[in-house]
């Protein structure tokens, strides 16, 4: 676990109070994916919520956002699901490389 705070304290180039925040960022972002999916979700997309509890970081669960789109367009259309989709992403907001948050600006504006 200290490994992985000095990690996310290199990434974000900051103090070491820092990580924990991050940390505390990095579960807020999965449970709010979660509850995206909701119970019904849980039953029926059972891969996409290991995935989504597995992610050991930020670029993990922004990279399960594909899988989590797919669930939720399936359950409630896509455009529930891009709508979702966006709130979720500005959670990221200081998480990622900069190159990553692109897809972000692309998303937001479609």
């Amino acid at each position: 676990m200290k490994r992985t705070a000095e990690v996310l304290s290199g990434l974000l180039g900051g103090s070491k109070k820092e990580p924990a925040r991050a940390v505390h960022r990095l579960e807020d972002i999965r449970l709010a994916m979660l509850d995206m999916l909701g119970g019904q979700g849980e039953q029926l997309f059972p891969l996409v919520v290991r995935r989504i509890r597995a992610g050991g970081d930020a670029q993990a669960l922004w990279y399960a956002r594909a899988d989590l789109m797919a669930a939720l367009a399936s359950m409630h259309g896509e455009r529930v699901a891009r709508t979702r989709m966006v709130s979720l992403s500005v959670l990221f907001d200081g998480m990622l490389p900069k190159g990553m948050m692109s897809s972000l600006s692309t998303m937001q504006h479609s």
